[in-house]
């Protein structure tokens, strides 16, 4: 029913730890720049429209399987497409790639939840967006 999109991100020098690979915090870092692009390029709705409408997405759970590490040199690819949504949450999947190979770095999820700027409470996802993130 949704579509994957995918991403490529940059790793920076300032990336790495002092074990020589990604640090793992950084992997979240990745999957939100590539949603933010995502959300333009591909479902033409970016984040600021959701703040002119009076509305916000703010993660409720973030759940990461490292399966591999990354260094400064590789490449990578964000994959991601919706799982689900229901009431005020939006459950996002998401796969690091190692673009060379398309290995899968890390895979998890995201569940978002969409809150109103009035009110700070969440709020029911309009089935107006429901549809434009529906591609």
């Amino acid at each position: 029913m949704f579509s994957q999109f995918d991403t490529e991100i940059p790793i920076r020098p300032d990336d790495i730890d002092m074990n020589n690979h990604v640090h793992n915090t950084k992997y979240l870092d990745y999957v939100l720049a590539a949603r933010y692009i995502q959300m333009t390029e591909n479902y033409k709705m970016p984040m600021d429209q959701f703040a002119d409408l009076n509305y916000n997405l703010v993660i409720s759970t973030s759940h990461i399987d490292f399966k591999r590490a990354l260094k400064v040199t590789d490449k990578i690819i964000v994959r991601t497409q919706i799982d689900s949504i229901s009431g005020a949450q939006c459950k996002v999947n998401f796969w690091v790639l190692l673009k060379s190979s398309n290995k899968i770095s890390a895979e998890g999820y995201i569940v978002y939840t969409l809150i109103s700027l009035t009110s700070g409470r969440p709020v029911r996802i309009p089935e107006a967006i429901i549809e434009v993130y529906s591609v």
